[in-house]
Formats: structure tokens, sequence, C-alpha cells
């Protein structure tokens, strides 16, 4: 199966950002490929970087005309999207992703570990998700996302895994010269857990702050499924078998050898 990132860059013309996102997902489904991946937040510039309570208008609804373009996209072409956003929903706003497959959106993720960093004062617009780690059965696979930071922790990729997803997207907004401590803690994260992992960052500079993009998709061993990207807006290609899910997993056996009893002062 090939699946594929859209490595882009956002501007303030929003429905341009919309429209250029659209287009490029044309041409990956001209390249066959099944399900497509946009960055963290891909439908905005990173408002994140200060706090401004103004840009709350940014956030969307789950049946907002939107998304309902990339729906009506998804329903043309029988293609699984992973579309990430900032939503609004019961008084509250998360940073979200959407998954849309063959025009229905079958569900969403809302990001669970939130930063309160330099240039990611995220704290100040996100609650933290409150949807658990939900694997989505898709026409495509059972996949599953961790947004950027969730990367860092661990525990959502071994909650997806031991759930059955076979992929977890990971759209990313990552700056600050970052890429060599991402793409080992994706590999190492996807060789734990035996699945394949498709990281999709951001790209271009935004008043202080460079995202680098330097997107992949790790397989189950923890080798590079596809070719690195670079700096600038492209769409990276992976060509995956879900077979070596299993076949990593027969070889290693992670899962099966785990001890839950003995973990308890995880929780404590």
């Amino acid at each position: 199966m090939r699946i594929a990132g859209i490595q882009i860059s956002a501007g303030k013309d929003l429905e341009r950002n919309v429209q250029r996102a659209i287009e490029m997902a044309h041409v990956a489904i001209e390249k066959d490929a099944r399900i497509i991946c946009y960055p963290e937040l891909f439908l905005t510039p990173w408002f994140p970087r200060r706090e401004e309570a103004s840009l709350q208008s940014w956030a969307l609804g789950a049946s907002s005309e939107t998304l309902g373009q990339f729906r009506k996209l998804s329903e043309n072409t029988k293609t699984v999207l992973v579309v990430p956003f900032f939503e609004s929903a019961q008084d509250k706003y998360y940073n979200s992703t959407a998954i849309i497959d063959s025009g229905l959106l079958i569900g969403t993720y809302r990001k669970m570990h939130v930063p309160n960093l330099p240039l990611y004062r995220e704290q100040f617009y996100f609650s933290s998700g409150d949807l658990g780690f939900p694997v989505f059965e898709t026409s495509q696979g059972r996949i599953g996302v961790q947004i950027c930071w969730d990367n860092l922790f661990p525990e959502g990729a071994r909650i997806l895994a031991l759930k059955g997803a076979e992929i977890i997207f990971s759209p990313n907004a990552a700056s600050l010269n970052s890429h060599s401590l991402w793409e080992r803690a994706i590999t190492s994260n996807a060789f734990a857990n035996n699945l394949f992992i498709f990281r999709v960052n951001r790209v271009g500079q935004e008043e202080g702050i460079s995202f680098y993009g330097r997107s992949f998709c790790a397989d189950p061993w923890g080798e590079m499924a596809s070719d690195l990207a670079g700096g600038k807006e492209a769409i990276v290609i992976a060509d995956i078998d879900l077979a070596e899910r299993a076949a990593a997993a027969e070889t290693w056996g992670f899962l099966k050898h785990r001890r839950p009893g003995q973990y308890g002062s995880l929780v404590e």
C-alpha cells in the first residue's frame, strides 16, 4: 500500500492554505496514495508562537465548511485523509486531527500532551485531549494519531500498538534544529512497538520560527520506509506492507513479553 505525507507551509490567506493542501493531495492521489496525512495545524499560520485570544476565531467545528472540503476530496477519491485542525467543541478548544474515510468523518484525536514552551504557547489555546488513544478502523487499515509532542511520551504509542494500530500518523510542527532528536524518537517508537510511524512536519519561515520539514516514515523494524524529505514543500511517499507489522512483532516479541503486573509505578 502507498501512503503519503504532505509537507506544507501555511500563510495568512486561510482559504489559500486549504486549496494548496487539496492540490498537493491530488498529486499524491495521482501517485496512488491511499492514506494522506498533513502537518500539525497546517490550515493556519503557527499562531501558538504567542498568546493572542483573538486567534481563537480560527477554531473550527468538526462539521465546518473547511473540513467539508476535505470530506468531499476523500469521498471523490475514496481515500483516507488525516487532517489536523484547531477544534472548537463544547466551549473548549483542542489541537485535533480528523480521520476522514471515503467522505465520512470516522473520528477525531485530540492532542493529549500540550506543551507550554517559548514559541509553543499551546496551553493558552488548547485543553488537553479527552478522547483517549483511539484506533480508527479505516478502509486502508487500523491507524492511530500522536500529534507532535505526544511522540515524546512513549505510553501513547504503546497503547495504540496494544489496541492493534498498524500505522501511527504523527503530524508535527517542529523547529529549533531538532530533526536528529525527532528521527531517533520516531524510529525508536516504531521499533519498540513494531508498527509504522509516519512523521509529517511543517516547513517555512513564520515570524521568528523556522519549520524544517524532514518528514519520513519509519517501519516496524525501526528503519526508514521512505526517503527523508528536505526543508521545502514536498510529498513524501512510503510504500508499505502491513504484513511487516506481524513479522516484526513475531521476531521481537515486545508486546507478548510485557509484564503489566509490574508496571503499576507508571501510574502512581
